[in-house]
């Protein structure tokens, strides 16, 4: 019996390398990477250090697959996004951002 897994990289913002496999029932994170070819046509994914995860859920090279499982390879992040949500703020202000940022005219505070 096979699976239909999918093994998802996007080394970009807006560049998503998507390849479809067929592989024998019981195959393994680690399996799928290797057969999808990313590892090879992507030199910078570190798959020691790298972080994957199966539908979003962080996953261990280890981990039976599923039948249409999606297999995805993260890229490490260049800033921490509590970080630049709080840099964001600083540069709009406390006026143009978050809740209260829209107010209808003639209408109180926070409403």
């Amino acid at each position: 019996m096979t699976i239909h897994v999918s093994v998802v990289y996007a080394p970009a913002a807006r560049q998503v390398h998507e390849k479809q496999l067929n592989l024998d029932d019981g195959a393994t994170v680690l399996q799928a990477l290797h057969a999808s070819g990313l590892l090879a046509e992507f030199p910078e994914i570190d798959l020691p250090h790298a972080t994957v995860g199966v539908w979003g859920r962080k996953a261990t090279p280890g981990q039976s697959l599923l039948d249409q499982d999606r297999i995805e390879i993260y890229r490490p992040l260049l800033v921490d996004p509590k970080v630049a949500r709080r840099e964001r703020f600083r540069k709009q202000g406390a006026r143009s951002a978050g809740l209260f940022a829209r107010q209808r005219s003639g209408g109180k505070a926070g409403y």
